[in-house]
C-alpha cells in the first residue's frame, strides 16, 4: 500500500503529516484524527517511534519551546527540527514514555503524583498536635527532613583509607577519589585554597590539617584571580556523588562508591525520612510516615475513611489519584517507593496518572507501549484510563502491539511491510476492521492464536526454592523443573520478580537475561558488544594487508576531531549537553585514510551502517555470519550494527543479551517479559527460538504475561491471587492445559478466554 495519506477532510481535525523522512520512514505522509484514540503497530524497527516520537512529538515540543525567550531556551536542551516536509494541526503534545524517572533518590511515588503533598497538607490541617506549615512534613524541606540522614532515610559510612593516600602530597596525587585527580578542577580548589600544603605528604598533617583536608566547611577562597569555594573532601564527596543514586553514576565513580562506601538504614528515623516531630503527629492514629508505606490501595481506603468537611475537596482529589493509581494496576506500591526502583512499564503508569486528574484538553497524549508489565487482567483498565484520556477531548497516540489495546482503537496506522530499510511506509491506515481485511502482517496476525501443546515435555530434574519471603513473597516454596519451559506468572506486583530474581540469580549455571540497562559508553554498539566487530576488523585487516586496530573507532582508526565517536559533545555545565555531528568525518567516525581501505567494495564505515539482515548477506560464513544469525534469532534483525546502545529500548536489550548467551548448552535461562517490544508475527518466532534452547538441552524460565507464551508453556507456576499484600502466594502449578482445564485464578479466566477467542 503506498504512502499517501487516506482521504479525510482537509480540516483542523486531522494531524497532517507530509514527507516524514525521520530515521527509516521512507518519505511518509498520513492524516490522523484528532481528539480520537489512534493506535500505532508493525513491527519492531518498523518506524513506529520515528513517526510518532520522533516526528510529530518532537516537533510539537520544538514549537512549545519556540514560544519562551530567547533567555529560557538558554536553559532547554536544543531540539533540531524533524526531517518532514510539513506538519499541520499539531497540538501541544505530552510524552508518557516508559524512561525512567530519574535516578534522584528524594524521588518517591509520592512526589511525583502530587499525592505526597496532598497528604502533607492534610496532616497540617487536622494532625494532631498540630503542626500548621504543611513543609514541616516534608523529607525534602530542611524543617521536616531527618538531621541525621539529612531526608535520604539512609546513611552512609565513608572508608578514609579508600579517599586518599597518606604517603602522597597533594601535589603527587594522594587523592585517590574520581574526578580529583592532580590538575583537575576539583584539585585545582583545594591544592591552591591557601587552606592546605599541597607540598606535605598527607601523613605528616597535624590534627588541625586532617580537619580542614577531610570536614572543612564551605569557605570562600581566592585561586589566582578567581573566588571559590573550597569543601573538605568527604564534605564534597557526600554533596557530588552520595547525594545521588548508585544507578545514576559513572561506572569508574560507582566502582569507587561501591568500594569505599557502605549504605545502612538511618537509626535516628529508621529509614522514614523526617524528623521526630513530623514523625509524631497523628490523623486517626496514623502518622504521616504510616500512611506512606501502606499500599497505595489500602491508602486509598484510609483516606475515604476521613469524614473532615474542613479539607474534603482535599481529600476528595487525593483519594482520586490513589484510585487512579489502583486503575493502572499499581495499588500494590506505596507513596514513600523510590522513583527509581519502578519498572518502565510502573514509570510510565505513575506518569500516566499525573495527567488524568489534569484540567488540560485538546492536548496531544503520545504513549509508548503503555501495557508493558501488565497481565491481561490490568490491561483493560489501561484501555479504559486511555479511553477516558480521549474522551476528555485529547488526541491519543499509543505505539502498541497488544491486540487488546488495538481492538478499542478508532483509527490505526499499520508501519512496514517489515523492519528497517524495508520498513518505513504505510501499510494501512482506517478502522481496525479494516486492519483485520487488509492483508498486513499486522491485520493477519490479529486474531492469531497460539495453541497449547499436544504434549509436553517431562522435566530432567528440578531447582528447588524453599522459604521465598523478600518483599510480599510469603515463605514460598517451589520446585522449577529443569529441561522444559517455565512460564511464571500473575498480575503485577504479585511477586513474580522478587520469586525468580531473589532465588535463582547466582546459582550454578543460571544465565539471567534481562532488561537493565546495559554497561557501557554511548560509543558502545551492537557490533561491539557482541564481539562482531572483532572478526570484521580481522576480515578488513586481511583484505588490506593492513593492522586490525585501524578498524576500530575506539583505536587507531579514530577520527581525531571526535576521536571516534561520530558527533562532538558540548557540555552545558548545569544545562543538558549538546551532541552535533562532527564536521570533520561527518559522524563516520574514521580517519579519511581508514575509509580507503574496502572489502568486497564496502568500507568499515559503511559496514558498520548496515542493518543485521544487510550484513547476514555480507558476511556469508565464519564467526560473523554465526553471530549475525543469532541476532537475527531473537528478532534484531533490523537493528544497525554501529546504532548507539543507548537508544536500544529493554526489550531490545534483553533479545542482545539472549543472543550473546544463546552460545551455551545445559544453562539455566532467566528471562524478564521477553516479548517486550515484539509484533505479534515476532512472538512466534521468539517461541520457536525458546523451544531450541530448550531442545538443545537448556532449561528457560520465562517470567511473562502474553497468553501466547503461556499457551506455548510446558510448565505454569501462577503467583498472586492478587498484588502486594494480596499476592505472594504460588495459586497454580502445572501444565497449560491443567490450568485452562481446572484452574480459578485470574491467569486461568483470561488464558481460557484467549483460546476460546
Amino acid at each position: 500500500m503506498s504512502s499517501e495519506p487516506t482521504s479525510m477532510a482537509d480540516s483542523h481535525d486531522t494531524i497532517q503529516v507530509r514527507g516524514a523522512r525521520e530515521n527509516n520512514l521512507a518519505d511518509v505522509s498520513v492524516d490522523i484524527p484528532k481528539r480520537r484514540l489512534s493506535v500505532f503497530t508493525g513491527l519492531s524497527g518498523s518506524g513506529k517511534s520515528s513517526l510518532v516520537f520522533g516526528t510529530i512529538a518532537a516537533e510539537s515540543q520544538r514549537l512549545i519551546n519556540e514560544t519562551y525567550t530567547t533567555f529560557v531556551q538558554s536553559f532547554m536542551p536544543s531540539q533540531g527540527r524533524p526531517d518532514v516536509d510539513s506538519l499541520r494541526n499539531l497540538s501541544a503534545a505530552i510524552i508518557v514514555d516508559q524512561e525512567r524517572m530519574g535516578a534522584n533518590s528524594r524521588s518517591t511515588v509520592g512526589t511525583a503524583t502530587d499525592a505526597a503533598a496532598m497528604l502533607r497538607i492534610v496532616f497540617s490541617r487536622i494532625g494532631t498536635p498540630r503542626l500548621e506549615p504543611s513543609s514541616l512534613f516534608s523529607f525534602n524541606n530542611s524543617e521536616g527532613m531527618c538531621p541525621e540522614c539529612e531526608g535520604l532515610g539512609r546513611t552512609n559510612q565513608v572508608d578514609l583509607e579508600e579517599l586518599y593516600d597518606r604517603d602522597l602530597s597533594l601535589n603527587e596525587g594522594a587523592i585517590t577519589v574520581p574526578g580529583f585527580a592532580v590538575d583537575s578542577w576539583y584539585w585545582q580548589v583545594m591544592a591552591n585554597s591557601g587552606l592546605l600544603d599541597a607540598d606535605r605528604r598527607l601523613r605528616d598533617y597535624t590534627p588541625e590539617e586532617w580537619e580542614t583536608f577531610l570536614y572543612g566547611p564551605a569557605t570562600r577562597v581566592k585561586v589566582g584571580a578567581n573566588s571559590f569555594s573550597y569543601e573538605g573532601l568527604v564534605v564534597k564527596l557526600k554533596r557530588t556523588y552520595l547525594s545521588k543514586d548508585r544507578d545514576s553514576m559513572q561506572p569508574g565513580i560507582r566502582a569507587f562508591v561501591d568500594r569505599a562506601v557502605t549504605y545502612s538504614t538511618c537509626p535516628e528515623c529508621d529509614g522514614t525520612r523526617l524528623n521526630a516531630e513530623a514523625r509524631s503527629v497523628k490523623v486517626c492514629g496514623r502518622t504521616i510516615t504510616e500512611c506512606s508505606s501502606m499500599q497505595i490501595n489500602e491508602l486509598a481506603e484510609f483516606v475515604r475513611s476521613l469524614d473532615e468537611p474542613s479539607v474534603k475537596p482535599l481529600l476528595d482529589n487525593l483519594g482520586h489519584t490513589l484510585d487512579s493509581l489502583v486503575e493502572v494496576g499499581l495499588g500494590y506500591l506505596s507513596l514513600d517507593r523510590e522513583s527509581g526502583t519502578l519498572s518502565g512499564g510502573e514509570a510510565q503508569r505513575v506518569k500516566m496518572v499525573r495527567h488524568l486528574g489534569s484540567s488540560l484538553s485538546d492536548v496531544t497524549y503520545v504513549f509508548d507501549e503503555p501495557t508493558v508489565g501488565l497481565h491481561p487482567h490490568d490491561i483493560e483498565r489501561m484501555n479504559n484510563l486511555l479511553v477516558s484520556l480521549r474522551d476528555k477531548g485529547n488526541t491519543v497516540l499509543v505505539v502498541e502491539h497488544k491486540p487488546e489495546t488495538i481492538a478499542i482503537a478508532d483509527h490505526v496506522v499499520d508501519l512496514g511491510p517489515g523492519a528497517g530499510p524495508s520498513g518505513g511506509r504505510i501499510t494501512y491506515s482506517g478502522d481496525v476492521a479494516g486492519l483485520r481485511a487488509s492483508g498486513t502482517l499486522t491485520g493477519d496476525h490479529l486474531d492469531h492464536r497460539a495453541t497449547l501443546r499436544d504434549q509436553v515435555r517431562r522435566p530432567t530434574g528440578t531447582i528447588s526454592i524453599t522459604g521465598a519471603d523478600s518483599h510480599n513473597l510469603k515463605d514460598v516454596s517451589v520446585d522449577v523443573p529443569l529441561g522444559v519451559l517455565t512460564v511464571v506468572t500473575g498480575v503485577a506486583g504479585s511477586g513474580k520478580s522478587s520469586l525468580i530474581h531473589g532465588a535463582l540469580p547466582g546459582r550454578e549455571g543460571v544465565v539471567v537475561v534481562d532488561q537493565s540497562p546495559i554497561r557501557g559508553s554511548r560509543r558502545s554498539n551492537p557490533a561491539t558488544y557482541t564481539g562482531l566487530l572483532d572478526p570484521i576488523r580481522t576480515a578488513f585487516a586481511r583484505a588490506n594487508k593492513v593492522k586490525s586496530s585501524l578498524f576500530s573507532a575506539n583505536s587507531e582508526g579514530a577520527c581525531p576531531e571526535c576521536k571516534g565517536a561520530g558527533v562532538i559533545y558540548t557540555d552545558l555545565a548545569m544545562m543538558a549537553g549538546v551532541a552535533s555531528t562532527c564536521e570533520q568525518c561527518e559522524g563516520k567516525r574514521f580517519r579519511p585514510e581508514v575509509l580507503t581501505h574496502e572489502l568486497r567494495g564496502r568500507n568499515i564505515s559503511e559496514v558498520l551502517s548496515m542493518s543485521v539482515v544487510e550484513a547476514r548477506d555480507f558476511f556469508t560464513t565464519g564467526n560473523a555470519r554465526t553471530i549475525l544469525d543469532r541476532l537475527y534469532d531473537v528478532g534484531l534483525g533490523y537493528l544497525g550494527l554501529g546504532q548507539p546502545l543507548t537508544t536500544l529500548s529493554g526489550g531490545e536489550r534483553q533479545r542482545l543479551k539472549l543472543a550473546i548467551s544463546m552460545a551455551k548448552e545445559g544453562a539455566v535461562y532467566v528471562m524478564d517479559e521477553p516479548t517486550t517490544g515484539l509484533h505479534l508475527a515476532d512472538v512466534d518466532r521468539l517461541l520457536a527460538l525458546l523451544d531450541r534452547l530448550v531442545e538443545d538441552g537448556n532449561t528457560v524460565v520465562v517470567i511473562e504475561h502474553h497468553q501466547a507464551v503461556m499457551a506455548h508453556a510446558d510448565h505454569i507456576i501462577d503467583l498472586g491471587p492478587g498484588a502486594g499484600h494480596d499476592g505472594g502466594r504460588v495459586v497454580f502449578e502445572g501444565s497449560p492445559a491443567e490450568l485452562v482445564g481446572g484452574g480459578d485464578t485470574l491467569t486461568a479466566r483470561h488464558l481460557r478466554a484467549y483460546l476460546e477467542r
